[in-house]
Formats: structure tokens, sequence, C-alpha cells
């Protein structure tokens, strides 16, 4: 970490009101933070009632964040208080706890067992698509959010849980919806009895149950299934104890949430782009066609499904599922030239950087194509990292882009998809960036 030589603090937008640019942030932050970057640089100071916080868009800092001095910027308590319904695991965990929860769950996302869940992948896509039927309105959504659920829960802990996807699907709504309020100026107390306050609470309390369902169903039978579960349950310390249930809770949910939630939001948002472009539509549905002839893809296929790889990866780009990264700076910074003191909490944006005009052509517009010639060679490492990046980067980077690829190139074999409504559906940015509510309305064909 570089000596401090300055005590200047960075650029800020203007704002009259006491709360600082609060209100800004909880109207439309997305905006806030793309016109912040653009307007003031790659490093601004955002002003907020109760912490620092600074916004960095330069690739070089990210990178230092995230990579080079990743032991000085840790997740911190704003992180953990606003995903406390995940608990203490991997998502959320700091330390050498971490550190070995991380080499325990490694194993369980090696190429080699990401290649074994694909046929997983494939069959629970052919159990959806059997349900779907020419003239049918869907809401492509909740469709991508039950599918992930039953890939999700099949793949890494041998469990159904298809009979509860609205049951699941409204409380991970419920708790997203309760995350998003907590950008109030004076955010309701959590242990007030307000309705929002007492829908999350339930939605806590449903989720738990399912999840201490699926770990229950395993601890009275220690069969190794080669599921991430079975390592999980298998785990001894050092003095040959075991994961208490909370740990397994806590792991199992971070998981269960983050292995569908977010594969859900890139596939609806990726159906959705599809459907406003038509020529995209026309040379996915060639490519699906011509590489599968008819029959199911496997991995194998992978390498041939090009087009649908860029498909995602422009999709990744304009709605990135993590939109932010936040973090906590230990100790006095330095970036750009300004001084950042300990303590302060550091705003990555996906979101931002990855629509920033001088790594991306027409940043605002929709292209596949861009990807055909190299791109990522030709920018900044950090200019396009929505699945992070570090040592913290998503372990479950490569189970979803091969998810999202062999559904999309499914989608696109059998069935056209026209949006019901004209109307743009915006970005919901919550924990994820889901659309918003009312649902992703498309006419099948």
């Amino acid at each position: 970490m570089a000596t401090l030589t300055t005590t200047i603090r960075p650029p800020s937008p203007p704002t009259g009101f006491i709360g600082g640019h609060i209100m800004a942030m909880r109207r439309d932050p997305l905006a806030f933070l793309v016109n912040a970057a653009r307007d003031y640089g790659d490093v601004v100071f955002v002003k907020v009632p109760t912490f620092q916080f600074y916004l960095l868009s330069n690739p070089t800092d990210i990178e230092r964040v995230l990579v080079s001095d990743h032991r000085y910027f840790i997740k911190g308590k704003l992180v953990q208080q606003q995903l406390s319904f995940i608990g203490n695991g991997l998502l959320t965990s700091e330390g050498e706890f971490w550190k070995r929860q991380r080499r325990l769950i490694q194993p369980a996302f090696h190429r080699a067992r990401i290649a074994a869940y694909g046929q997983q992948m494939v069959d629970a896509t052919a159990r959806m698509l059997d349900t779907w039927q020419a003239g049918q309105s869907l809401d492509i959504h909740a469709e991508m959010m039950a599918l992930t659920l039953d890939i999700v829960s099949q793949a890494l802990f041998s469990a159904d849980v298809k009979g509860e996807a609205q049951t699941v699907g409204k409380a991970i709504h419920a708790t997203l919806e309760f995350f998003a309020s907590r950008r109030a100026l004076l955010p309701i107390p959590e242990r007030w009895p307000t309705p929002r306050n007492r829908r999350n609470r339930q939605a806590t309390v449903t989720l738990d149950q399912v999840v201490y369902r699926i770990i229950a169903a395993r601890q009275g039978d220690r069969t190794d299934r080669g599921d991430l579960l079975s390592m999980l349950l298998a785990a001894q310390d050092d003095d040959g104890s075991h994961m208490t249930d909370r740990q397994l809770r806590d792991e199992v949910m971070t998981l269960f949430l983050a292995g569908h939630e977010t594969t859900a939001s890139a596939l609806s948002w990726a159906l959705y782009l599809v459907a406003r472009h038509p020529e995209v539509a026309a040379r996915l549905r060639n490519e699906a066609q011509t590489v599968l002839a008819g029959r199911s893809p496997t991995v194998d296929d992978l390498p041939n499904l090009r087009y649908t790889e860029m498909v995602i990866n422009e999709t990744l780009r304009l709605y990135p599922p993590a939109w932010r990264i936040g973090r906590e700076a230990v100790q006095d910074c330095e970036f750009g030239g300004y001084r950042i003191p300990a303590g302060s909490v550091i705003g990555i944006a996906p979101y931002v950087v990855q629509r920033d005009p001088r790594w991306f052509a027409q940043p605002d517009r929709f292209d596949p194509a861009r990807w055909e010639d190299g791109l990522l060679k030709r920018i900044p490492k950090y200019a396009y990292f929505p699945f992070g990046g570090g040592p913290r980067i998503c372990i479950g980077n490569q189970f979803a882009m091969m998810e999202a690829v062999l559904v999309l190139a499914m989608v696109a074999q059998s069935f056209s998809l026209k949006l019901v409504s004209e109307q743009p559906i915006k970005p919901w940015p919550s924990v994820t960036l889901r659309p918003s509510t009312g649902g992703v309305m498309m006419l099948v064909s």
C-alpha cells in the first residue's frame, strides 16, 4: 500500500440537501453513479450521512482493490449488515474462516465437476420447455427463477425443491425489497413491526425452512453423492469437529440464493434483449439449430455455441447481476492523487465501468458482435468484470456461464419469444440487478 502524499478530497456532484446524495442514490442509483463517473472522473466522493463513500471507476484502481492490494480492502460491516439474512457464508465472511470455507467449497466448482453438472442443466431445461406451448403468455423471469432454482438444488445439493419454487421466489423478492429499502436516509430499524420488516422476517423464516430441510434430509444419510453438500457435511476441523448446523445453513443459503438468483436475472435480461433485437434473435436461433440439429446440447457443444456465449457476455456487460461491489479500506490509501481515509467504503460498479465509452463503442447499445474480434484482449482487464475478480471472484462463474449458454441455446432452438409490451423494462438495483417488478411477459411461438 502506497504512502499518502495528499490530503485532497476527490470531486463530488453538487448537492443542496442536508443528507448529501442519499436521495439521488435512492431515487435512481444506477443513473446517479453512471453520471457521477462520467462527469467527475474515476474517483468520486459521494456524500452520505453515515459513512465516507468513494466511487472508483478506473480499471487499474479496480484491479488494485480486488487483486494486488486486496488484503487492505475487506467486505466490512456495511456489506455484512446489508446481507445479514445470508449469514456468515462465503459471500460475507472474512479472514481465515473465509479461506477455510473457500478451500472446502472450491472442489465442487472444478472444471471436471462443472462439466458433470451440464446434463442436469440440460434435463431441467428440457422439463421446463416441455411445459411451454405456442401462443402461451409467460412471465419469463418467473420461469428462469424456477428453472435455475431446480438446477442449483439438484446439482449442488441433490435436492428437489421444484414444488416450492413459487414460495421461494416470493421470499427472495421480499428480502430484496427489504434490502433496497435500506438505502433510505434514515432506514427504519429492523426490529420495528412495519409491513416490510414483517415480510422480510417471514421471508427469512421461509428460506430457512427450505434450507434446513435440505440439510436435515442429508444428515441422516452421509453417503457421498459427489455434490457440494456432501463436501460440507464431511468437512472436519483440525480437532475432528464438523460444521455446525448454523455454519451449514449459512453456506447452503449463500450458494442456494447466489447460485440461482443471479443466473435467473442474467437469463431474463438476455431473453428480453434478444426479443427487442430481431436480428440477434435470428442469428442466435440459426446457430442453435445448426450446431444442435434438433438434439439436446451437451457440454461438448459449448465451444461451437460461440454467438450464444457472446449474447450472454453482452448481457452481463449491460446488466451485470452483481452490479456493484463494496469494500472497506482498512488503512489510509490514495487513488488518482486523492486521499481516501481508513474506514471509508469503496464502491466499484461493473454497471458503470462496463458502460464506459472509453472501453466500449456505443456503450448503451446491445451488440453481441462486439465480442467477435478479441475485444477482451484490447481493453483493460477490469473494464469488464461481471463476476468480480481476485481471490474473491465469484466461485460459481464457470457454472453460471455454462448454465446460461446451455439454457439460452435450448430456448432459441425450440421457441421464439415476443414481448407482450414494447414498454422498456427498467432494472431494479437491489442485491442483484433484476428486472423491475411486474415480470417480463412474453408470448411464446
